[in-house]
């Protein structure tokens, strides 16, 4: 979100960068966004192309990745240029544009974040019932929420700066930071709430798979279910609830019905006599939980945290900090574009399968 590469004049007023110093940034910038377009376009094609993927919840996945490849499209190449050139050469309206499209898209990729653990806490903590409910109709609200929402958040900049003088033409593009309500405003429905509720759902999402694998672990009977049950439900791993695995059956709801009587055990659950083995093997995957949701949450949080602490500072005139450091937070958050669609779905056996076939196709092209 390029809301501030430089928070003043003077702050933009510093040494030139050498030619070398913008060849290494450039290529580095261009690296990020390069990886960020192509693993996103493999996340959309994996859902678009595999049946399997067609599910409500894989869904919010495609419009994350679609959000955050707007991201990389339309947003970080623009910034590369204006980075290397220390000055907007574009004039006015295409600023304007750009600093529009980046506040939503980055807002909008943050925001899908947080629909994304509502869906999963929603079918973790009420599995029979969210399962009826959770329809494809349902998921295109969710994202339509999501939009709005973050449109709402970006557009109040466009009635002060449409009072801009044209001429001339603008030498940097930044919003200045003197609308305090607004920095506020922004700040908080774009990242400190989404934050709070995101901590929260993961942490109730975290506990009650604790209890699930406890359970799993203590009860005797889930472990001599036959291997036909086993192998007739799909895909019930509750470590992949955190990485959006649904059940491939085409009755979710009756899918989610077994969810709390007959959680998938692997064949070599089944011999495990002693509670102590039980227990070693539940807490060997509440660990694995553990460390997926850790890697979500430290993701998200460091990406993003440094660039809306500076946000807030700079727009509350506590502190000013220079364009280089502006910059390195901004595309500190633009990387988190790039790592979502490594950690939504490189847990998820599925989404594997349909890379492994992508990558096949492409090499017999």
């Amino acid at each position: 979100m390029n809301v501030t590469n430089c928070t003043t004049e003077a702050s933009v007023a510093g040494r030139a960068k050498t030619i070398t110093e913008k060849m290494l940034i450039s290529m580095t910038l261009a690296i990020i966004t390069t990886l960020t377009m192509l693993l996103n376009l493999a996340v959309i094609m994996a859902i678009c192309t595999t049946k399997k993927l067609h599910q409500p919840a894989n869904y919010l996945i495609c419009s994350l990745a679609v959000t955050d490849l707007l991201v990389a499209v339309l947003v970080m190449p623009l910034s590369i240029m204006y980075i290397v050139m220390d000055s907007w050469k574009l004039g006015y309206f295409i600023c304007e544009v750009w600093l529009s499209v980046d506040m939503t898209c980055c807002t909008c990729s943050i925001l899908h974040l947080c629909v994304i653990a509502l869906d999963r806490y929603w079918a973790i903590t009420n599995a029979v019932e969210y399962a009826r409910k959770r329809t494809a109709k349902r998921a295109g609200l969710m994202i339509l929420t999501v939009w709005t929402i973050s449109i709402f958040i970006s557009m109040p900049p466009l009635f002060w700066r449409s009072h801009r003088q044209l001429s001339p033409p603008p030498s940097q593009c930044t919003i200045q930071h003197d609308h305090v309500i607004y920095t506020i405003y922004s700040t908080l429905g774009a990242f400190y709430i989404p934050l709070t509720l995101i901590l929260i759902l993961y942490y109730r999402i975290y506990h009650a798979a604790k209890s699930l694998y406890q359970k799993r672990g203590s009860s005797r009977h889930l472990s001599n279910r036959s291997t036909d049950s086993q192998n007739s439900f799909a895909s019930c791993k509750l470590t992949q609830t955190f990485c959006v695995s649904d059940f491939s059956t085409s009755d979710p709801t009756t899918e989610f019905e077994k969810f709390h009587t007959s959680i998938r055990i692997p064949p070599f659950d089944n011999d495990l006599d002693h509670p102590g083995e039980r227990q070693q093997i539940s807490s060997t995957r509440e660990r694995k939980a553990a460390r997926i949701l850790g890697l979500i949450l430290g993701a998200f949080i460091l990406s993003w945290l440094p660039f809306f602490i500076k946000e807030l500072i700079v727009g509350l005139s506590i502190y000013t900090v220079s364009s280089e450091v502006a910059d390195f937070f901004t595309w500190l958050g633009y990387v988190n574009s790039l790592i979502n669609p490594l950690l939504y779905t490189s847990f998820n056996e599925d989404f594997k399968l349909a890379f492994k076939k992508l990558i096949r196709c492409r090499e017999h092209t």
